[in-house]
């Protein structure tokens, strides 16, 4: 059985905007205001959390030791899952073609699954919040193993889980980091073009490009025949 595995931020669903609102809400809560821009602060909103608010205390001029810093991070980080957990599907929305593509690979006999960074708890959340969860015949999330992506450990076992083999596999990404995973993987990555990094993705060298979902069964097609 060939397997197709998804990132889901930026990826499956545009979860920026509800990204940003909960790191504003937590830097709020600590007297610092609400720094981020949900637009312009879209490609960090992706790169996690604690990305986002690293760029917040930044922007609100708080500066210490490098460990004070992180101490400072991790203690805004808490606040921010909470806030994530009651606004996770406000403005977040599946892209365009996202659910008709996945099931169009399962009805070719695909295994799907999706294989993220997002805490796994908050992601089970958000699949069902957005309708799709039945869609996968897996998910692993931070939090299933002790590694993360770029580690492609969390890649297998999202394969495994899903009742796929690793050499009959790839990967749908929107960033460095799922290029690298699937690098260490030694599986093929198409990198879509719709996300915050737009076609500039291309830089990045994947094995291809997914401009729209429409295009996705016969790109899979081609990466793993």
């Amino acid at each position: 059985m060939r397997t197709a595995v998804f990132d889901l931020d930026g990826t499956l669903a545009d979860t920026s905007a509800d990204l940003v609102a909960a790191a504003n809400a937590s830097l709020r809560d600590l007297g610092h205001g609400t720094p981020l821009d949900p637009v312009a602060d879209a490609l960090t909103a992706f790169q996690g959390g604690r990305a986002m608010l690293r760029l917040g205390f930044a922007r609100a001029g708080i500066a210490g030791t490098p460990a004070g810093d992180e101490a400072a991070v991790t203690a805004a980080y808490a606040r921010l899952l909470v806030h994530y957990a009651q606004g996770i599907d406000r403005q977040t929305r599946l892209y365009d073609g996202a659910a008709a593509a996945v099931q169009t690979l399962r009805g070719a006999g695909w295994a799907v699954a999706v294989c993220t960074n997002k805490p796994v708890d908050l992601a089970e959340l958000l699949l069902r919040r957005l309708g799709v969860r039945g869609l996968f015949d897996a998910l692993v999330g931070a939090g299933s193993l002790p590694e993360r992506k770029p580690d492609p450990a969390p890649f297998h076992a999202a394969v495994a889980r899903a009742g796929g083999v690793p050499g009959r596999a790839f990967l749908v990404g929107d960033t460095e980091t799922d290029l690298r995973t699937a690098r260490a993987a030694g599986v093929p990555v198409a990198l879509v073009t719709f996300g915050p990094e737009g076609a500039g993705i291309a830089r990045l060298g994947p094995d291809a490009l997914l401009d729209r979902y429409e295009a996705l069964p016969a790109l899979a097609a081609r990466l793993v025949p």
